[in-house]
């Protein structure tokens, strides 16, 4: 945009766009439409992405997106709605990653619904009852993926970061799919990093840092359902990120 701009940031979902900048969001990184138009901005990217899924699947991923804005509609991450974190992991699974599969889509938009609000999608109900809710509204590969990528509940005396790394090299090794998500999900963790302030960033940090060979490993594994020109995106990224951290923790 110019510099004479007055666009201004916002984080609502109602925000209507002209058609020049409609146009202009598939060639925006996700961030900068994060910045500029928000989460309207983010759900204009999503549908073209969508618009090739047969009508079912494309109605589909539009229950999962709204099931998945009403959980979090309370729930920030630092500056912005959490909203924003999950469409851009979904987004850049569907774009960047140039994976088009309904129901890892679905899985993407509701990555972190059971983990953080179970009892929303099951009133009284435990995670596998929500999992279970997640399986008969979005079908069980979805509900599956979901289950792959939400962290353990922790056990007390345990080091919570041991635990987290023991779950993701676990559950991705088993399910290839289930490794694209966390693999998008980790890296709007680690570019996220850089729009966080306080003792967090070094808690952050310490967790993640860890994990970055780990997932690099898995991606770049034969049986991940991705082009290699993807795969060495990917590992790209990762190994940006493993910088930024060792930036963070000295």
């Amino acid at each position: 945009m110019g510099t004479g701009s007055t666009a201004k940031p916002t984080s609502g979902a109602t925000t209507r766009l002209d058609p020049i900048e409609r146009r202009l969001l598939a060639r925006m990184p996700l961030h900068a439409i994060t910045s500029v138009h928000g989460e309207a901005g983010l759900r204009e990217r999503l549908l073209p992405e969508i618009s090739a899924f047969p009508a079912a699947q494309r109605a589909r991923a539009l229950a999962a997106l709204e099931l998945a804005s009403r959980l979090h509609a309370q729930d920030r991450r630092q500056r912005e709605p959490y909203a924003n974190h999950v469409l851009r992991v979904t987004i850049r699974i569907l774009s960047h990653y140039r994976l088009t599969d309904p129901d890892v889509t679905c899985a993407a938009l509701l990555h972190d619904a059971v983990e953080d609000h179970a009892e929303d999608i099951e009133p009284g109900g435990s995670r596998q009852d929500a999992l279970a809710v997640l399986a008969s509204r979005f079908g069980a590969s979805t509900a599956g993926l979901v289950a792959a990528v939400t962290n353990p509940v922790y056990e007390p005396g345990r080091d919570e970061h041991e635990q987290y790394r023991e779950h993701v090299i676990a559950s991705l090794q088993a399910s290839p799919l289930a490794r694209v998500i966390k693999a998008s999900d980790f890296t709007d963790n680690a570019v996220g990093l850089f729009h966080t302030t306080g003792p967090k960033l070094v808690k952050l940090a310490s967790k993640y840092r860890p994990l970055v060979p780990v997932l690099r490993k898995l991606i770049l594994r034969p049986d991940t359902p991705l082009t290699p020109d993807v795969k060495d995106k990917i590992r790209r990224q990762f190994d940006n990120a493993e910088d930024r951290f060792a930036a963070i923790s000295g």
